[in-house]
């Protein structure tokens, strides 16, 4: 599979997978309840060359950026201030000249990055691909509700 950018052919990585536990782990939630969300169908899975259902990377970030639209309004919020690393998943990324915009789904938390082009292209980051947003503010707001 090739990719066409600008005047440069790339050979597109193999797509990621994930196990059920790791795309509970990037979902925020427990092995089980990932595994009724693909029972129930929520969320699309196959059988890898070892018989482990698995989900590809493109339907595991078009998963989590439905689930983080999800209000929770009926969920009760746990006591929490968030860390500041927020392992997630690549949901977008958009390219300019010299800029990049990258999105990440992080269980409920969408991060927008806005990075140079030439850092989005070493990384080899593409949609579907596991990541970790990494934030340091000198201002940071802890609610509790």
């Amino acid at each position: 599979m090739h990719c066409r950018c600008e005047h440069r052919t790339h050979t597109l990585t193999h797509m990621q997978s994930y196990t059920i536990g790791q795309a509970a782990r990037l979902l925020g939630v427990s092995p089980d309840t990932a595994r009724r969300w693909a029972d129930a169908g929520r969320v699309a899975t196959h059988r890898d060359e070892s018989g482990r259902r698995v989900i590809q990377g493109r339907d595991l970030a078009a998963f989590s950026v439905a689930l983080g639209q999800h209000t929770g309004e009926d969920e009760e919020a746990p006591y929490t201030s968030a860390r500041n690393a927020f392992p997630g998943i690549v949901t977008a990324i958009k390219l300019g000249d010299v800029a990049a915009q990258v999105e990440i789904q992080a269980g409920p938390h969408r991060l927008v990055s806005l990075l140079t082009r030439e850092a989005v292209e070493e990384l080899g980051l593409e949609v579907g691909m596991q990541a970790t947003a990494r934030v340091k503010s000198t201002n940071v707001h802890i609610d509790r509700p």
